[in-house]
């Protein structure tokens, strides 16, 4: 059951990150908007007509830093995806399969996919003093979005790396065998006595 929460959890962070990184409102003006790899345009008054683009490749994206960002992106939702991918194996695993379940590599894949996703979503405002953005945005500069706005694709996408970033902080605890002992309590004392259990 705790592997299946967990395993749906995962699956649900990677389809939100796949969400926020197609997204093209991360930084938006009111006829223009833009994100990693997509950006929209549309005449004033009608954002119904939009016009989008994307950009086929790392060639295609306009700034070294706005590359650097996406190529860190991707690879932190690749991460994510093949941590989703093996929690979703061990839940749906027989017991017997897997005696390690929850353990092992996934922890560190997922910290790694919150690393590589934070240091993306802060590398990318480093764009907005791209030619580009300063077109859209008009007087925009490194960190500072000029007319644009951030957008909800943005802000999903750091709501994203954070709980992606507390995933493996708050994996199921391992539960250890405890020896079985006997407990006597001493009157005198007020103290615990530990025994260990005799076999009949």
């Amino acid at each position: 059951m705790v592997g299946s929460v967990w395993a749906a959890l995962g699956l649900s962070l990677t389809c939100i990150s796949a969400i926020s990184l197609v997204s093209p409102a991360w930084f938006q003006t009111t006829t223009f908007s833009f994100g990693v790899l997509t950006y929209c345009s549309w005449p004033q008054g009608d954002s119904w007509n939009q016009s989008c683009g994307t950009f086929q490749s790392l060639d295609d994206i306009p700034d070294f830093a706005w590359k650097v960002s996406a190529a860190m992106l991707l690879g932190g939702w690749l991460l994510l995806a093949f941590s989703a991918i093996l929690l979703l194996s061990w839940a749906l695993a027989p017991k017997g399969l897997c005696p390690r379940r929850g353990s092992g590599p996934v922890p560190g894949v997922q910290a790694a996919a919150a690393i590589a996703t934070i240091m993306g979503l802060l590398v990318f405002p480093v764009s907005l003093a791209s030619p580009f953005a300063k077109e859209a945005c008009v007087a925009s500069s490194m960190y500072h979005g000029g007319q644009c706005q951030l957008g909800w694709g943005y802000v999903t996408a750091i709501l994203n790396a954070v709980l992606a970033s507390l995933l493996p902080v708050i994996t199921r605890p391992h539960v250890t065998e405890v020896q079985r002992r006997t407990i006597f309590f001493s009157s005198d004392t007020e103290s615990i006595i530990l025994v260990p259990e005799t076999t009949k």
